[in-house]
């Protein structure tokens, strides 16, 4: 994008709180991606037909954890953790015909997200899709759903939100300077998931460091942090070796613990991985090894439970010679990495990893260097899609 996206928080929440309509974008690359965004406390049938006709993508319904226990909303069926977490889908008991219509879902809307909802006030399957907002919001996953459920939050009225993707004539999804041609004809304030992210961090604080002392490994001398995470109830750790100087790269390491990689298969070398034909990765030990032969670097281990399935996902692939998955927790738990990645005072990253493309990584002041892949080699950043 060309021109500066957004406009100021504020004025974004003011909106929302007076129940005007604004457009949610990811951050101002071209590959953005934006949806339309409506407090759901203050939904009318005028902002659901204007979603289903302007908008064109789903709409949804985007609620806190809390809320779907409040409701006693059983999970949808989704085989993969990256996807947006969708409830099974709702209707009003009371007030509603067929409930598609725009009336009807608006209804609806606004019965779910009332304070006093309960789980008799509504009934399933309906024609409103909830989806569940992780902990922390978008300083956890800078996802939309999370987006969605903090802005009428931080707008004064309940952590829900309506709303829908911005689809173009074909179908696709509207991208880049597009997503400020749509707001612009329609007279809507632009609000970058990116500033949300910058708004929270200066306002609100999630993590608590909660322990320092040193470790002796067998790669060196590393400073060990202890990071309490209070909406999860778990305890992140980073190790930190040499100064760590915000104005230059230094190596990072950001991962969940993986029994199969950092236990199973954490002594063996890159060369032993490739005679035996599994594809290298970057696991804990060798993270430390690499950092303790620079002399300067940071280890991120963050409390991200492995699921059954993925632990045997992953003893299939080491059986067939087939790569490592890529990791399911890098988009959810970026917030919390770049939360602990700012205390420590690291801001350009080189970082032990793929190339992956992180979204809104800017938001949290945090810029990637470069990519440094198992195999030796070096890789640009990627692009933030």
């Amino acid at each position: 994008m060309k021109s500066a996206p957004a406009a100021p928080i504020e004025a974004v929440l003011h909106a929302l709180g007076t129940g005007q309509r604004v457009v949610v974008i990811e951050d101002d690359s071209d590959e953005a991606t934006g949806c339309v965004l409506v407090a759901a406390d203050h939904v009318s049938e005028a902002d659901i037909n204007f979603m289903a006709a302007q908008a064109r993508g789903l709409v949804c319904l985007a609620i806190t954890e809390e809320r779907r226990k409040q409701l006693k909303l059983p999970w949808m069926a989704n085989g993969s953790r990256k996807r947006e977490a969708y409830t099974v889908s709702i209707e009003a008991v009371e007030g509603v015909s067929t409930g598609i219509s725009a009336a009807d879902r608006a209804l609806t809307t606004r019965v779910a997200s009332a304070r006093h909802c309960r789980p008799e006030d509504l009934v399933q399957p309906g024609h409103v899709f909830p989806v569940v907002a992780q902990p922390d919001g978008v300083l956890r996953r800078a996802g939309f759903a999370e987006a969605c459920s903090d802005l009428p939050r931080l707008a004064g009225r309940e952590a829900a939100g309506a709303y829908a993707m911005l689809l173009d004539d074909a179908g696709e999804l509207l991208r880049g300077e597009h997503l400020l041609a749509f707001a612009h004809q329609h007279g809507l304030r632009v609000a970058a998931i990116s500033d949300l992210i910058h708004h929270r961090l200066l306002a609100e604080s999630t993590l608590q460091r909660a322990h320092s002392s040193e470790l002796l490994t067998p790669h060196g001398r590393f400073a060990l942090h202890a990071y309490y995470d209070a909406p999860l109830d778990a305890m992140h750790l980073a190790l930190v070796m040499g100064d760590i100087d915000p104005a230059e790269p230094v190596l990072t390491r950001v991962q969940a613990v993986e029994v199969l990689r950092d236990v199973i298969l954490a002594g063996s070398h890159t060369t032993d991985a490739t005679a035996m034909g599994q594809t290298p990765s970057w696991n804990l030990s060798r993270s430390l090894a690499r950092i303790g032969a620079e002399g300067r670097g940071v280890v991120v281990l963050l409390a991200e439970r492995e699921t059954p399935a993925h632990v045997l996902s992953q003893l299939t692939r080491l059986e067939t010679a087939a790569p490592p998955a890529p990791p399911s927790f890098a988009q959810r738990a970026l917030g919390v990495g770049a939360q602990i990645l700012r205390d420590i005072g690291a801001r350009k990253l080189r970082l032990l990893s793929q190339p992956v493309a992180y979204r809104n990584i800017a938001g949290f002041d945090l810029e990637v260097a470069e990519f440094l892949p198992p195999d030796g080699t070096t890789a640009p950043a990627a692009p933030t899609e």
